[in-house]
């Protein structure tokens, strides 16, 4: 991890005329910038109409803010060309802004009340979840402070319910995960579950909802890392394999890719 470098991308990226009038978000720029900051090696037409956000002697690199179904189909395909590693943003801390879609006024921005964990993208690595234990593919988390920019064209709350995200604006690069191999999913399992535990302690101690938490308890079962042993009432009661491993060594807050 190089937050130096991270700030360097930002600058670079607000420097470019091209964000916005060619379709690319600021936050997918500066995370290919900070990646390859040799343009060169960025969008890469590498097989047929496939383009790589990144090609180079490091292998393809895609950076996916949102909708990983979609990579459900190219990812395969860029698999037998070349090790892929799939880049998933979050946010760490928040500030959101609303912009009005009559006026165009933009409101102050406010902090969001939610600290953002790694544990937020596992409803999207749900997605491609038969090609995470793929020797060729990594997963890079990175946990970035933002700026959220939204308009109010909801149906709620003053059009907040329901409304479209309009642009998120990178600050600090506050983390990074990486994730090579089944193993390293074991960082998903927070400390405190103790030995075995049911879904409803499982979705406490990752702070997600009842959908999303059964989301990832199922990811973690498909790759191996936690098993069904049996019943707590009526409740399926789920243990982390090998549990020898100590939690402590395998939870997220212990278990960052080092900086450099």
């Amino acid at each position: 991890m190089n937050k130096e470098k991270f700030l360097q991308a930002i600058a670079a990226a607000s420097n470019d005329s091209g964000i916005g009038t060619l379709g690319e978000k600021t936050l997918h720029s500066v995370i290919k910038r900070y990646i390859e900051p040799n343009g060169d090696n960025r969008e890469v037409n590498v097989i047929g109409r496939i383009v790589a956000d990144i090609y180079n002697a490091d292998g393809i690199t895609e950076v996916q803010t949102r909708n990983y179904a979609a990579l459900r189909k190219k990812l395969p395909k860029l698999l037998e060309i070349a090790p892929v590693t799939v880049v998933l943003p979050l946010p760490a801390t928040k500030w959101v802004s609303w912009i009005d879609p009559e006026t165009g006024e933009t409101s102050k921005r406010r902090k969001s009340p939610k600290s953002g964990r790694p544990h937020d993208g596992l409803s999207e690595l749900y997605k491609i979840k038969e090609w995470l234990t793929d020797k060729r593919l990594t997963i890079l988390i990175l946990m970035i402070d933002m700026e959220e920019y939204r308009n109010l064209d909801g149906w709620g709350n003053g059009g907040k319910r329901g409304s479209t995200r309009n642009e998120r604006i990178p600050l600090e690069l506050i983390e990074e995960y990486k994730l090579t191999s089944p193993d390293d999913y074991k960082m998903f399992v927070p400390e405190g579950l103790g030995e075995s535990f049911t879904l409803k302690q499982f979705e406490k101690a990752i702070k997600q909802s009842h959908r999303r938490a059964a989301g990832a308890l199922y990811l973690l079962r498909e790759l191996g890392i936690v098993a069904l042993v049996g019943k707590s009432g009526r409740e399926n009661l789920y243990q982390l394999t090998n549990f020898s491993i100590s939690p402590s060594k395998t939870s997220i807050e212990q278990n960052p890719v080092s900086a450099e």
